[in-house]
């Protein structure tokens, strides 16, 4: 379960200590900018509080579902639930990370060769939504082999327990069960996997976001992002929760993986004001850096969200055979979509 997260630090950290290949002579400060330490120091704080609190929220709501009967991912409530997340996780992708990725990497601030000569926004974020295609097909076919050499293991040890007591009549009654389920647990394996890349996806520009809210010293700047950075967090929080319940993990996973998403974006705050003094989000490192992870985020998530959340759901028999249902879920994804769209506005 671990794997991704330990796979998204990896990267992380080999990104920030290679240097860039291509640098500009410009630095691009801004100086008309008011900079205020004290107060623009206060508004971090509370942006980690409030961030942290919308992001807990938002991922345990789905999650309830083990304990709050109309949450659980059999009733059509859930399928509501799920659209509002996917079409919020849609629309961060398109809105929120691809447009600014597409201002950081063709910034005037970078030179011209290579930056300006290619579109490696489209580039990246077309490269980041085939690599998680694949990751997504082979950890499936991973996960579904691990599980067939298991489910056959169980049946010879049938076989076997079936050949000291009763003959074969004890085989067949408990053997019957594993071919029964398969289907099952093919859509469990599915869904675990899909709960795992979609984290990485949005884990990968949560951190870049508190980074960039922590450098900040500007308390103009940061006053509207914390409200809006606290909705962001919590409406995505429900898309990863929703994947989560869906995935069946044991308790202990649940926990882990709802507060490794929960902490993410108030780490990078805290590492952004770790580093104000030295950071300039106006540096060509500080471009490539960003540019480059929010353009593979935004791949990951507009992926995510038409390939694994919303293809799924529509096209599931349920929804199909239910116009009241369907129709409902349509409304929430433009619901989600379009709330999270005019957040825009402010972050």
């Amino acid at each position: 379960m671990a794997k991704p997260q330990l796979l998204l630090l990896t990267l992380f950290c080999v990104f920030l200590l290679l240097p860039s290949s291509a640098f500009g002579d410009c630095t691009c400060d801004t100086e008309n900018e008011e900079h205020d330490k004290t107060q623009a120091l206060k508004y971090k704080l509370a942006a980690i509080a409030s961030i942290l609190v919308g992001g807990v929220t938002g991922v345990c709501i789905p999650v309830l579902g083990k304990t709050i009967p109309a949450l659980r991912p059999e009733k059509d409530v859930f399928f509501f639930i799920k659209a509002f997340a996917a079409g919020v996780i849609l629309s961060t992708g398109f809105i929120h990370v691809l447009p600014d990725a597409f201002e950081n990497l063709t910034s005037p601030c970078l030179s011209d060769r290579p930056w300006q000569d290619f579109p490696f926004t489209g580039f990246v974020a077309m490269v980041s939504a085939i690599g998680t295609l694949m990751v997504d097909a082979f950890a499936t076919s991973y996960y579904r082999k691990s599980h067939s050499n298991q489910a056959a293991q169980n049946v010879v040890g049938d076989v076997e327990m079936g050949g000291e007591h009763e003959g074969h009549l004890h085989f067949n009654t408990r053997a019957t069960p594993s071919f029964v389920d398969n289907s099952a647990s093919s859509d469990l394996i599915r869904h675990r996997v899909i709960s795992q890349v979609l984290e990485l996806g949005i884990v990968v520009h949560s951190v870049i976001i508190g980074i960039s809210l922590g450098a900040t010293e500007s308390p103009k700047t940061i006053r509207p992002l914390v409200a809006a950075l606290t909705f962001h967090q919590f409406f995505e929080g429900m898309g990863l929760g929703g994947c989560i319940a869906q995935a069946k993990f044991q308790n202990r996973a649940v926990v882990v993986m709802a507060t490794f998403f929960s902490l993410t974006t108030p780490v990078g705050i805290a590492i952004g004001i770790g580093i104000s003094n030295v950071y300039n989000e106006n540096s060509p490192n500080a471009l490539i850096f960003e540019g480059i992870f929010n353009a593979a985020s935004a791949g990951i998530l507009i992926y995510m969200a038409q390939v694994d959340l919303l293809a799924v759901d529509y096209m599931n028999p349920r929804v199909q055979s239910n116009a009241k249902l369907q129709i409902g879920v349509n409304v929430s994804l433009l619901l989600g979509a379009g709330l999270m769209s005019l957040l825009a506005k402010w972050a």
